[in-house]
């Protein structure tokens, strides 16, 4: 069985979806990576810190010791998120956070910081983690690699519909704007820009329910366990 599992994509590909069920089915850890972006933004703006000044960002993104451990509370959630043992994981939730960690999470220095602390995390073992640039930076070592994608209509679509069950009133238009932007941003940046890994195995997830994705991935971890 491979030890460390990466799942890479854009913004509503279903990687998180899988990500999760398939840590589920291993009984291994669910990790996110983009709650460690999500908890230096709560914490910028609980010290007070302007979202803006990309100085002071980063140096309290070095500072900052944050971890990420299976859940504790059957509360709905899928990992507990700490920050000097305090556990933020719904407060990184917040819509003030959401509106200002995609400015946090371009800063070179604050990817570099959170990139040694998502390493020491996943070296662990038996994780699958999820996020934006697992495979090529992170942990470019991981047993299994699976970049998922989808056209960025259909991931509008898809967030347009969680947003309506959560009663928010965005339209999809909005949405899909604010989708494209996100793209732009992730894949031009400097640092770890959204790319496959070069032996990443990729899956479209276009008109195919998670579950058959999720039964896909289950034959290659199959097919990679029979060849070892």
């Amino acid at each position: 069985m491979p030890n460390v599992i990466a799942i890479d994509g854009p913004a509503a590909s279903g990687k998180s979806t899988l990500a999760k069920k398939l840590a589920e089915d291993l009984g291994y850890l669910y990790f996110d990576t983009g709650v460690m972006y999500r908890a230096v933004t709560f914490l910028v703006l609980q010290n007070k810190i302007p979202p803006h000044d990309e100085t002071a960002v980063t140096r309290l993104a070095e500072q900052s010791s944050i971890d990420v451990t299976s859940p504790t509370v059957d509360d709905g959630r899928d990992y507990n998120v700490w920050v000097a043992g305090q556990d933020i994981t719904w407060k990184i939730r917040q819509p003030e956070v959401e509106a200002e960690v995609s400015r946090v999470s371009a800063y070179a220095g604050v990817r570099r910081a959170l990139t040694a602390q998502q390493r020491r995390i996943g070296q662990r073992g038996r994780v699958v983690m999820a996020g934006r640039d697992v495979g090529t930076v992170v942990l470019p070592e991981a047993d299994l690699k699976i970049y998922l994608d989808a056209s960025v209509e259909e991931r509008a679509r898809r967030r347009f519909v969680e947003l309506q069950q959560r009663g928010e009133k965005l339209s999809y238009e909005e949405i899909l704007t604010a989708m494209k932007s996100r793209d732009r941003i992730d894949s031009s940046r400097e640092i770890a820009p959204l790319r496959p890994a070069e032996d990443a195995i990729i899956l479209n997830s276009d008109n195919t329910p998670i579950d058959q994705v999720l039964e896909m991935v289950h034959k290659i971890i199959t097919r990679l366990s029979e060849e070892e």
